[in-house]
C-alpha cells in the first residue's frame, strides 16, 4: 500500500512570486479595462498639463531668466521637464482616488475573498496607473514638440529620461495608495493626494531656475527627490537650466532620482500593503 502511495505523485505547491505576478497583471488588466470604457478619465487628465504647458510658456515665458537670458524659447526648454515630471507626479491623486472608490464600493472585500496574493491588488492597480500616465506623457511630448520643445541628445538619453519619469511617477502612486487606505472617501484622497504635492513640485527647480531662490530654499529644493528627476531629465534631454550645485543629487542626478524612487517604492509599498491587509483583516 505505501509503494502505491509513493507512486502517486504530490501536486506542486505554487510559486508564491509567480502567483502573486499573475494575480498582478490580471488586477492590472481589468483597471485598465475600466479606464478604457471611461474615457474622460484619461481626456481630463490630458488636459490640466497641456494647459499648465501652454500657460507657463506663453504667460511667463518672456518674463523667466534662465542661463542669463528672458528668451521665451530657452524657457520651453527648460520648463519642460519640469512639466512632465510634474504629470507623472500628480497622477498619485488620481491613484489614491480609485484605490478609496473601490474600498468604498466594497470591492477590495470581495478580491479578499478570492485566493489570490494580497499585495496583487495594489500592485495591479499601481501597474495600470503607470500605463495611464505612459499614454499621458506621450501625448504631451507631442504638445510639447508643438510649442517648440526641443530635444539636443541621443534616442538613448531621451528614452533614459522618460524612464526616469515613469519610474519617479510609479513611486509615487504607492504614496498615493497609501493615502487612498488610510481615508473614508475618494473624495478626501483626491484632496489628500494634491495637499503635499504642490509643495513638493513648486519648492524645486521645475518651474524656476534654482539659483534665484533664498539660501534656505533652494537648499530645500536641490533635495528635493523630484528636483533631482528633474535635473536629470534636463541633463539627458541636453535642454538649459542645468543647475551648478555642491549638492549631491544635482551633481549625481540621475543615480539620485534612482534612488530615491527605489527608497520610495520599497518604504511606502510596504507600508501601504501594511494598511491594505489591516484595513481588510
Amino acid at each position: 500500500m505505501s509503494a502505491v502511495t509513493d507512486a502517486v505523485p504530490r501536486p506542486a505547491r505554487p510559486n508564491p512570486i509567480g502567483q502573486s505576478v499573475r494575480d498582478s497583471l490580471v488586477v492590472a488588466k481589468r483597471n485598465l479595462i475600466r479606464m478604457s470604457r471611461i474615457p474622460e478619465m484619461i481626456i481630463f487628465g490630458l488636459i490640466q498639463p497641456i494647459m499648465f504647458v501652454v500657460l507657463f510658456s506663453y504667460v511667463f515665458g518672456g518674463s523667466m531668466t534662465i542661463g542669463g537670458t528672458t528668451d521665451s524659447g530657452v524657457y520651453r526648454e527648460f520648463l519642460m521637464a519640469g512639466i512632465f515630471a510634474q504629470t507623472v507626479t500628480f497622477a498619485t491623486a488620481g491613484a489614491g482616488a480609485g484605490i478609496a472608490e473601490d474600498m468604498h464600493k466594497g470591492l477590495i472585500d470581495r478580491f479578499r475573498s478570492l485566493p489570490m496574493a494580497r499585495g496583487a491588488v495594489l500592485t495591479g492597480r499601481t501597474l495600470a496607473d503607470l500605463v495611464q500616465t505612459a499614454l499621458t506623457l506621450l501625448v504631451l511630448a507631442i504638445v510639447a514638440v508643438l510649442v517648440g520643445w526641443r530635444t539636443h541628445t541621443n534616442v538613448g538619453e531621451v528614452l533614459g529620461a522618460f524612464g526616469l519619469l515613469l519610474l519617479m511617477g510609479y513611486a509615487f502612486t504607492w504614496i498615493g495608495a497609501l493615502i487612498g487606505l488610510s481615508v473614508r472617501t475618494p473624495e478626501a484622497a483626491t484632496s489628500g493626494g494634491l495637499i503635499w504635492l504642490f509643495p513638493v513640485t513648486f519648492v524645486s527647480n521645475a518651474f524656476v531656475d534654482s539659483d534665484q531662490m533664498t539660501p534656505w530654499l533652494r537648499h530645500i529644493a536641490e533635495w528635493n527627490p523630484f528636483s533631482a528627476t528633474v535635473q536629470a531629465c534636463r541633463e539627458l534631454f541636453g535642454n538649459p537650466g542645468v543647475s551648478a550645485s555642491g549638492a549631491w543629487p544635482m551633481e549625481h542626478p540621475v543615480w539620485a532620482s534612482l534612488i530615491y524612487s527605489a527608497l520610495i517604492i520599497v518604504i511606502f509599498r510596504t507600508l501601504a500593503v501594511r494598511k491594505y491587509r489591516s484595513a481588510t483583516a
